[in-house]
């Protein structure tokens, strides 16, 4: 499926959609399990055999969605810009993520 990128000069991209796996977190002492999908850009012609050799590959956007019952959004870790840093976007109950790096709040 093609997507139009948010970038300096729109473009025509592919977004590539990958199952890695569940990790376990709970909200209010009640335990979960979410999936992870990693979200590939897939530039594709010459622009993406070249980007990855200058730095310039799309960094992957990792979404958690909770995996039983309703499907619900827990977590993405992701570039909001070009050339941006990683954010963490969490649910406002913040869950609690077994070996997490602590943040600062």
């Amino acid at each position: 499926m093609s997507y139009v990128a948010a970038t300096p000069k729109p473009r025509l991209v592919k977004l590539a959609i990958v199952v890695r796996g569940e990790d376990r977190f709970s909200v209010v002492g009640a335990r979960y399990k979410a999936t992870l999908f990693v979200l590939k850009v897939e530039l594709g012609g010459l622009t993406g055999v070249i980007a990855p050799l200058i730095g310039k590959e799309p960094p992957n956007t990792k979404v958690w969605i909770v995996s039983s019952g309703t499907p619900a959004f827990v977590k993405a870790e992701q570039s909001l810009f070009p050339n941006g840093p990683l954010w963490r976007i969490e649910l406002t109950t913040s869950p609690s993520w077994p070996n997490a790096p602590q943040s600062h709040r």
